[in-house]
């Protein structure tokens, strides 16, 4: 070998070496205490890749107040009938143009016959609008105060671009069914983990997370090594959804402990258990409306994950607010429709009281409703004790403002 060829493979060398670097220098977000290298790291070539594919569109602009209620003047609107008519219509101009601006209106409505059942897309997506309306009311320990709109996962798309169905697996020479992983995962970030994290976490019956047990010995903690590559592989899609490293959540010298987690772990519980509603309260059931274009190659339809929203952000659209400009979708907590039945219910011990009727049986009505609203509030049960904590002050500060 001469000097010119070694000269050669030592320029080849080094240029693969150099093509594993990133330029230019990453920035670096702390979000956690000192010492423990509890830090983002964002490639700014990326990062500026990921804020053009997360720009937020133009509001529509407001609908002139007043006029009658949609469901007074327009047949079978079975969601939407507490707007107005200029609210309502303006909100379906708003839901035209995040899912489906090449299709327009008919891609819901039968032609003209605005009032017909007759299209699938209709039956499903009234549906949807429930879910965003539950979702923006009842999920606050999950979106806070930001909300979500159907662009949130639609981004322009009849159908959302990230979604998830059961995998069966690749294809093996020996013909026998996969046991779940040692083949490219790329929902798990391309990692030989198992390649279908969803289906045991995220859809019907959900399987337990944790598999961390809380004494030294086993003592009736089942769960293996299989089952922690699993939630390992949950894990990998949390972190690509969001862009973020594993300590974006959890304080890498104690994975299990709570009290050394950032607040944000907390958030992710909650919204484990948000996508498993959306997925088996509204997506699922849709299975005997939605086609099979619609469907996987097990016959599942297509469900959500944290990638449906985040597309590869912290906070989907980077947290802008879009709900805000769009009352149709924020909805009614259930604790608040509890008070207006409430506030309902006294109106009518008035008017009893007024035309003279015995005061028993109202008093009995009222205490049926008492209870109800107790019942529901034993119902709602936060997150355990043991998964709240200890809050932050800077290392709380939104990644987006460092940046």
């Amino acid at each position: 070998m001469n000097g010119r060829t070694t000269l050669i493979l030592g320029l080849l060398l080094v240029s693969l070496v150099l093509a594993g670097c990133e330029a230019p220098p990453p920035h670096i977000v702390q979000n956690g205490y000192r010492g423990l290298s509890m830090q983002q790291n964002y490639n700014p070539r990326r990062l500026q890749e990921t804020i053009n594919a997360n720009v937020v569109p133009e509001t529509i602009a407001d609908a002139a107040p007043g006029g009658p209620l949609a469901k007074d003047v327009y047949n079978n609107v079975q969601v939407l009938g507490d707007l107005t008519v200029n609210e309502f219509n303006r909100t379906m101009v708003a839901l035209t143009t995040w899912v489906a601006p090449k299709e327009g209106c008919t891609y819901c409505h039968e032609g003209v016959n605005w009032e017909s059942d007759g299209v699938y897309t209709k039956l499903a997506s009234r549906r949807m609008l429930e879910m965003t309306r539950a979702t923006n009311a009842e999920w606050t320990d999950h979106i806070a105060d930001t909300g979500v709109t159907c662009y949130t996962c639609h981004r322009g798309n009849p159908v959302p671009p990230i979604t998830w169905t059961t995998d069966p697996g690749p294809k093996t020479a020996s013909g026998f069914r996969s046991t779940g992983q040692n083949a490219v995962a790329p929902d798990a970030a391309y990692t030989s983990l198992p390649f279908d994290p969803f289906t045991p976490f995220l859809g019907a019956d959900p399987a337990e997370i944790q598999v961390v047990g809380h004494t030294p010995l086993p003592e009736g903690n089942r769960q293996s090594i299989k089952q922690t590559e699993w939630t390992y592989a949950l894990m990998m899609h949390m972190s690509k959804s969001l862009g973020v490293n594993c300590t974006f959540c959890h304080n890498s010298r104690s994975f299990m402990s709570w009290d050394q987690s950032t607040p944000k772990r907390t958030t992710a519980w909650y919204a484990i258990r948000h996508v498993r509603d959306m997925n088996n309260s509204y997506v699922t059931p849709l299975t005997d409306i939605l086609p099979d274009s619609r469907k996987g190659p097990l016959g599942d339809v297509f469900k959500i994950n944290c990638a449906t929203c985040h597309h590869g952000v912290y906070k989907p659209l980077f947290g802008a607010p879009m709900a805000k400009d769009y009352p149709a979708l924020m909805g009614q907590s259930a604790s608040a429709e509890d008070q207006d039945d409430a506030a309902a219910t006294e109106d009518e011990s008035v008017l009893a009281e007024d035309d003279g009727l015995g005061g028993d049986e109202v008093v009995a009505e009222e205490a049926a409703g008492d209870e109800e609203v107790a019942q529901a509030d034993m119902e709602s049960v936060p997150a355990p004790i043991r998964y709240q904590p200890l809050s932050e002050d800077s290392a709380d500060d939104e990644i987006i403002d460092a940046l």
